[in-house]
């Protein structure tokens, strides 16, 4: 069975290699192109579009490897495959003709709601610290669509730096790959493979410089993948709480935070647009393009890794280990966007409360000597 995985795996990636410099072609061709910006980082017109090479890579993929897997749930497969067409199609009409964010929101609730009609949808809620499972009855379906569509545009906001939104994407992929096969879900974990596949051949002309940008038609397509799997991951683990999936996905999902609390504190509108992302700060404090994006990929990597670890705490009835993965990741989380200035500039109460704490010890330590 893992040989069928690898050949997925290559299979994808392979597929993605090829069809890549022909999708930047016809983006060319078509006019689908980005150009440069008071709000952009690069400096020439780029070809966008390269999400439809991480799609028909995953596509492709799928049909090789899926036929020799009478173990896949095909229903939930093709709910996949089906609303991550129409989701591609909604980000390449705007890669191409820059649709109004109504018709985008249009595109992205069909592409929801088609997930939500093959079965998958969030059926209950684990309590973390108890053996109980909050059945959550109608209310799953708005959940589950308020869930993949917040998923797909907290990716498409990262997606401001060559390879940022495709490595964090990977990041979290194999984040959710490693809790599969912990689990034995055999399904998450072939759509999982051949997703990190396709994202892996598409990197290689992705990455700083890029030759291609994925456009809305990659980043919406990997935010509601990742949505979509994290739902089938974890929707029949009952160990499992909504954290591990918001974890997983933390470093989109903790920047969109923070952009709605930034506008929010500087009196902006919600959706306003800036420059104050997490890698547009990153570049503001002097790292190079290249050192920007490592970082957030480092940044991904911690997220994943203590999704996983709080997993096997939640499966071990560790009520206090993971009391304290929690909050050391938040107030980790807290200190560093105060740091980078992700929120305010000149506003950091938390920092300021831990320095005043630390200079009251540090003055009762010389009183008591």
């Amino acid at each position: 069975m893992y040989g069928l995985y690898a050949i997925g795996f290559i299979a994808a990636c392979v597929m993605a290699l090829l069809l890549t410099p022909l999708v930047k072609k016809f983006a060319f061709w078509v006019g689908a192109v980005d150009a440069p910006n008071h709000r952009k980082v690069h400096t020439r017109i780029m070809p966008r579009l390269g999400g439809l090479a991480i799609f028909l890579a995953f596509v492709g993929a799928y049909f090789v490897v899926s036929p020799a897997l009478d173990t896949v749930n095909s229903d939930a497969a093709f709910g996949l495959l089906l609303g991550g067409f129409v989701i591609v199609v909604t980000g390449a009409l705007d890669d191409r003709f820059q649709l109004s964010p109504k018709w985008k929101l249009l595109g992205q609730l069909i592409a929801a709601c088609i997930v939500v009609s093959f079965g998958l949808k969030i059926d209950l809620v684990n309590i973390p610290f108890g053996e109980t499972n909050l059945p959550i009855g109608w209310l799953s379906i708005p959940i589950t669509i308020l869930w993949i569509v917040g998923v797909s545009n907290a990716i498409n906001l990262i997606d401001g730096l060559d390879g940022l939104s495709a490595g964090v994407s990977g990041i979290a992929t194999t984040t959710i790959l490693v809790l599969a096969l912990m689990m034995g879900n055999v399904t998450v974990i072939l759509l999982c493979v051949i997703l990190l596949g396709s994202i892996s051949g598409f990197m290689f002309f992705n990455f700083h410089p890029a030759k291609i940008f994925m456009g809305d038609s990659g980043a919406l397509f990997l935010g509601f993948a990742l949505a979509t799997l994290s739902i089938l991951g974890f929707k029949q683990a009952a160990v499992v709480s909504l954290l591990i999936p918001i974890m997983i996905l933390g470093v989109p999902l903790s920047d969109t935070f923070f952009a709605m609390l930034r506008r929010y504190v500087n009196k902006l509108p919600i959706s306003a647009p800036d420059k104050s992302h997490l890698h547009h700060c990153l570049l503001q404090m002097g790292f190079s393009h290249r050192t920007s994006v490592l970082i957030i990929y480092g940044i991904a990597a911690i997220f994943g890794g203590s999704a996983v670890v709080c997993s096997v705490f939640i499966s071990q009835d560790s009520t206090w280990g993971l009391i304290m993965i929690i909050v050391a990741l938040f107030l980790v989380m807290l200190v560093g966007a105060e740091a980078i200035g992700i929120i305010s500039k000149s506003r950091k109460p938390v920092i300021n409360f831990l320095q005043r704490l630390v200079g009251k010890q540090v003055q009762s330590d010389r009183v008591g000597k």
